[in-house]
């Protein structure tokens, strides 16, 4: 039997999270919606048996104990999303930024492959590219 793998994230605040991975990176929200109209918990489509989920950070904290929670701005994780073409790339970071990422590494060829680096509003770090064959 096949179980979602689930890749879970500290968030600050739930609306702007839900409108940033569905507007503004096009996930899709899975999970009956709760009062406020958004999943809860706040759980994201990223593919086949793989989920992101938005804890807010005192509950994540609460789940992580005793190992504290990386502070904004700190990465242990870096979340990449792979595309079709560099067109892709592009239009990945347009959406992102008008949902409020910040753009540190605008769309361009690196050592492996058209890429970009951006942070989610959480300070979560994401790459979107195309990778280099070989």
């Amino acid at each position: 039997m096949s179980r979602p793998f689930v890749i879970a994230v500290p968030i600050a605040d739930r609306a702007r999270a839900h409108a940033f991975y569905t507007e503004g990176l096009g996930l899709e929200a899975v999970g009956e919606p709760a009062e406020d109209g958004i999943p809860e918990p706040l759980r994201l489509h990223l593919g086949t048996d793989v989920h992101l989920m938005g804890i807010p950070r005192g509950g994540f904290a609460w789940v992580t104990t005793p190992h504290d929670t990386a502070a904004r701005g700190t990465s242990e994780c870096l979340l990449s999303w792979s595309v079709t073409g560099p067109g892709d790339v592009d239009a990945a970071v347009q959406r992102a930024r008008a949902a409020g990422a910040e753009v540190l590494v605008e769309p361009g060829d690196s050592p492996w492959g058209y890429s970009a680096l951006f942070t989610d509003p959480d300070g979560h770090l994401w790459t979107v590219l195309v990778a280099r064959d070989g």
